[in-house]
């Protein structure tokens, strides 16, 4: 397993570097550049010049690339206008919160994709799995940006269950027992949304692995060896249509923190994703390169994640 993981690693680095390249070359093609917004553009035309002189922005794109990864990897992801401080800071005070929202919607989603999935898939084509399959269509076909602007209108606004935005009550301690209970409190709106949509992928494969693996014919040997119904289910059936399930994990974490992006515009949730999107209307250069780049990575890791957890809960498998 130790050379199946050093080799994915290694694959990994060639791709983060074309994903750097490829963010690097669309940002130069956006108006305006990492001077924009730190300066008034009614000052003389050639302080500004200078200026762009000085920051090597009329370098080759080639030139600039390699200063900015130069950077990025000392940690030194450059200066937010909006801001006013350097973008590490503020992806380091607002990665904590993604993190939390995406940990807690995780756990969510698993802990009602696999009951709901386990009771459709053994019992199909009941009425208990024709409302949970009805679920899963009405979950596929609803956007979650609609599912989670209903579920603010009602638990947020109307029933006021729920904060409608922020992360944190303002005034308490940071710690303390209130001040843990606000957290959970303002992220449990969002993390529930994201997680009822996110929910109903896993429900429909699980459900489809515990149809196919039920008809496979080392279940009906253990049936007819004399295994209860419940020691097939829980020693066989189950076991090998959780594999996939697992295998998948590292998937899920990179698309809840894309997913994240309208979640946390939607709620005001000061994460990752409202930052992201807030930097995209202003233009501000430095974060919004620095927020892709950030999301690309998560997603490679995230694929690297899922290769090294299906090697290990099923070592006949070894992908290439």
């Amino acid at each position: 397993m130790w050379k199946f993981t050093v080799r994915r690693i290694f694959v990994m680095i060639p791709q983060i570097i074309l994903l750097s390249v490829i963010i690097f070359i669309l940002a130069k093609m956006m108006p305006g550049d990492a001077l924009s917004g730190l300066i008034d553009p009614n000052i003389d035309p050639a302080t500004i010049e200078a200026k762009r002189e000085a920051l090597g922005l009329n370098n080759p794109w080639y030139v600039q690339y390699w200063d900015w990864i130069k950077n990025a990897v000392q940690g030194d992801l450059g200066q937010s206008f909006q801001f006013k401080m350097p973008v590490s800071e503020i992806i380091g005070q607002r990665l904590t919160n993604t993190f939390w929202l995406a940990l807690l919607t995780l756990i969510i989603t698993y802990l009602i994709a696999i009951p709901l999935g386990i009771t459709s898939g053994r019992f199909n084509d009941t009425w208990g799995d024709r409302l949970i399959t009805g679920y899963t269509y009405v979950g596929f076909g609803m956007p979650l940006f609609i599912f989670a602007l209903v579920m603010l209108w009602i638990f947020g606004f109307k029933l006021g269950w729920f904060p409608s935005g922020g992360s944190v009550k303002p005034g308490l301690d940071p710690g303390s027992f209130e001040y843990i209970v606000s957290k959970i409190k303002h992220m449990l709106l969002p993390a529930l949304s994201a997680a009822l949509i996110a929910t109903v992928g896993t429900v429909q494969y699980l459900r489809s692995e515990i149809i196919d693996i039920k008809q496979k014919d080392f279940i009906q040997t253990a049936r007819a060896k004399g295994a209860s119904e419940s020691r097939v289910y829980n020693r066989h059936i189950l076991r090998n249509s959780l594999l996939p399930i697992a295998a998948f994990f590292g998937y899920e974490i990179a698309g809840l923190i894309g997913g994240s992006i309208f979640i946390e515009n939607i709620f005001s949730y000061p994460g990752i994703g409202q930052l992201f999107l807030g930097s995209i209307n202003i233009r501000d250069y430095s974060v919004v390169t620095s927020c892709v780049l950030l999301f690309g990575i998560a997603a490679i890791l995230g694929s690297l994640l899922s290769d090294i957890i299906l090697s290990i809960v099923d070592p006949r498998i070894r992908i290439k």
